[in-house]
């Protein structure tokens, strides 16, 4: 899959994570914010880096703004940008090809 446009899934609110991708310069360019960055800030960026392999995704800049969000739902906001910057709408995956 490859990103074509810029795309955010995801609100500000208490548990809850804001994630934005945009096309990369072929790595993976990875931004966090959190407030809980020391204790859980290498938790989310695997949760981050599984969810892109698992989508093929090696080329995009990725920026998440966690507001406690548990792994689940930072995968969902992770797919779900993906999806919509990929023009991918129809026949999603969600639960299949997503471990």
């Amino acid at each position: 899959m490859q990103i074509l446009k810029p795309a955010m899934a995801g609100t500000l609110e208490s548990s809850d994570a804001q994630v934005t991708v945009e096309p990369g310069d072929g790595v993976i360019e990875f931004h966090l914010q959190s407030s809980v960055i020391n204790q859980y800030g290498n938790q989310i960026k695997k949760v981050v880096y599984e969810t892109l392999n698992n989508l093929a995704i090696h080329d995009v800049k990725i920026t998440v703004v966690d507001k406690g969000a548990l792994d689940c739902t930072i995968k969902a906001r992770v797919e779900g940008a993906v999806f919509r910057a990929a023009d991918v709408y129809e026949d999603l995956p969600w639960g299949g090809a997503i471990r």
